[in-house]
């Protein structure tokens, strides 16, 4: 299978995979362990609101930044109004705070979603082109790529991927994703690949990436093969396994694939980690961020009831270290636990939009959704 390098702002990622947004995951101490296996790769921040960028908060400024020695800063940020795009894209721009803009137009909580935003903006086929445009515009002066994410469409009855990407090749966007399911589907059942190719079909010359059930590294073969796809979006699939960013590094490359490591290994990675949590947050935030990433990263693997309820209420480093030093470091993985579902596994679930919103899909009316902030990455 011949395979191009992503491009993005003229360099060149010859390992095309780009690590998905999550909220309260792929921060700064989430990418360092990231790109400690898998070096060379893109990897996005949190996704942040384009109105909140305007207006600016100390949080928000939390969320854009990018650790020191992060050499391509990807962000993603949502919004769906035209102009609070333009400005947040440009204000990022001006200040050379990212080296990579993503949009996001595919997040499926029901409190954006109600209020016409994430996954709803495709409905509005002219909203989307004006948000596109407004972005590329405000980014092309400093030679800023800007790319976006998507879904199929609401449900099966309202598909809008294929009208989405046609108006991603035309509006000047670098590259785009799909995340191959409905809203509808949330985060259940199979991610449905032909929609991957489907979609690469139709745009032909414009980058499209495939997001969805990426749990082991030949998933991405596989879905490159199957789909015709220019490169990968991995999300979930890498929650408490930041080492598949090396597994998908040695499957490209023609290397086979590591064992799964033993739970000494995993060990050693969560302290890591927690660690970074800890410098970047403060002790005591930082170790209860941990907690959640410590069920991800236990997952499949068969240390016991009581020790899960341990980590899942650690409070200090220390205790953090005392429950692993009580753990047998030479445990493996349960057979096909590399498969096992982390993070969202809900759905389907019933989309909730504005009334009235699907009585005109071409007006330009923008959603009142300003007062969402806190975001899942779709």
């Amino acid at each position: 299978m011949s395979r191009l390098p992503l491009v993005l702002r003229g360099r060149e990622f010859p390992v095309p995979v780009v690590l998905a947004p999550m909220a309260g995951v792929t921060n700064i101490p989430f990418r360092a362990e990231c790109r400690r296996f898998g070096p060379g790769l893109v990897y996005v921040s949190e996704m942040v609101m384009a109105a909140a960028l305007v207006h600016g908060n100390e949080k928000t400024r939390k969320m854009v930044a990018f650790g020191p020695d992060e050499d391509f800063r990807s962000l993603q940020i949502y919004g769906s109004d035209p102009e609070f795009v333009g400005r947040a894209v440009r204000a990022l721009c001006e200040q050379d705070a990212a080296d990579h803009i993503d949009m996001n137009f595919g997040c499926p909580a029901t409190k954006v979603t109600r209020k016409g935003g994430g996954a709803a903006v495709p409905v509005k086929r002219n909203l989307t082109r004006a948000i596109m445009a407004a972005a590329v515009a405000a980014a092309e002066p400093f030679g800023v790529p800007v790319t976006c994410k998507f879904r199929i469409g609401i449900n099966d009855d309202l598909v809008t991927f294929l009208d989405t990407g046609r108006a991603a090749r035309e509006e000047g966007i670098a590259m785009i994703a799909l995340h191959a399911r409905t809203a509808e589907q949330h985060y259940a059942g199979s991610a449905r690949w032909e929609a991957i190719a489907e979609l690469k079909r139709e745009v032909k010359d414009i980058p499209v990436l495939g997001n969805g059930d990426i749990w082991e590294a030949t998933d991405a073969l596989a879905m490159m093969e199957q789909t015709g796809c220019d490169g990968v979006v991995v999300g979930r699939g890498c929650l408490g396994k930041p080492w598949l960013f090396r597994d998908l590094v040695d499957v490209f490359a023609g290397r086979p694939v590591q064992p799964s490591p033993d739970l000494g290994f995993v060990l050693e990675v969560m302290a890591s980690h927690a660690e970074g949590l800890m410098s970047v947050m403060g002790p005591d935030f930082g170790i209860r961020n941990f907690r959640k990433h410590a069920g991800w990263y236990l997952t499949g693997y068969p240390v016991g009831s009581e020790a899960r309820r341990s980590f899942s209420t650690v409070s200090s480093f220390e205790e953090l270290l005392r429950i692993s030093a009580s753990l047998d470091p030479t445990m493996r993985l349960v057979p096909g636990g590399e498969r096992l579902a982390r993070g969202h596994t809900n759905g389907p679930i019933k989309v909730v939009l504005p009334e009235g919103y699907l009585e005109n899909r071409d007006d330009l009316t923008v959603p009142d959704d300003e007062a969402v902030v806190a975001l899942s990455g779709g």
